[in-house]
């Protein structure tokens, strides 16, 4: 990992951390020992625990008694939980940013689209799919205006970024196919306005990817 420079250094171990686990450089469930990780990131131990808090709050690791930090296992209930909460989340962000979007916003998300076709159509690299896919939800949340919304989402969305890219690794094809022409559909709909089976189809784009990636987990 290259060494921590920018802002504070709490936050940019964090960030550091958070890449490597999003990348799978560090496997889900294994161990995140602070003299390992402030030697690499050139930083006090005090900064890696403070940035590991950070993490932990965004559910990315866990902390036991005796047995220090661990990256999440990536479990079915995790999944399923996880893609639930989201899955009601995006409902009704999409709803609400169907009625108030502005045109800057959705012009946006069919740039944000158009960039996942090409990356689809190249070489279509899985951490750059995920990432736009990612940025794509962002948008949405945005769009809808809603804090406390944009709260309940930023707390999970870790997590969903982790289980994405996990996705990815584990059926890339299935993904790569499926990513471009979900996103069009939400993006052409959101911009008509047509509040009628956009929120079921909100779910629907979710309940996909839990369903995709369990079915991944168990082959």
């Amino acid at each position: 990992m290259q060494p921590a420079r920018r802002r504070g250094l709490a936050e940019e171990a964090a960030d550091r951390i958070r890449d490597e686990i999003l990348t799978g450089r560090f496997a889900p469930g294994s161990a995140l020992r602070e003299v390992e990780l402030a030697a690499s990131l050139q930083v006090s131990r005090g900064s890696v625990r403070e940035g590991l808090a950070i993490l932990e709050h965004e559910g990315l690791v866990r902390g036991e008694w005796h047995r220090g930090t661990r990256i999440i296992e990536l479990t079915e209930t995790d999944i399923t939980e996880v893609y639930a909460v989201r899955a009601a989340l995006d409902r009704l962000a999409t709803l609400t940013a169907a009625r108030l979007g502005r045109p800057e916003q959705f012009d946006e998300l069919d740039r944000l689209v158009e960039a996942m076709d090409r990356e689809a159509g190249g070489r279509a690299d899985g951490a750059r799919l995920v990432a736009l896919d990612i940025e794509f939800h962002d948008c949405v949340y945005a769009m809808a205006g809603n804090g406390r919304l944009i709260s309940a989402w930023e707390a999970v969305r870790s997590q969903v970024h982790l289980f994405q890219a996990h996705r990815v690794r584990l059926s890339h094809e299935h993904y790569r196919t499926r990513v471009v022409d979900e996103h069009r559909e939400l993006a052409t709909l959101l911009r008509a306005g047509r509040v009628e089976g956009l929120g079921d189809l909100a779910e629907e784009h979710v309940q996909s990817a839990s369903r995709g990636l369990i079915e991944s987990l168990r082959s």
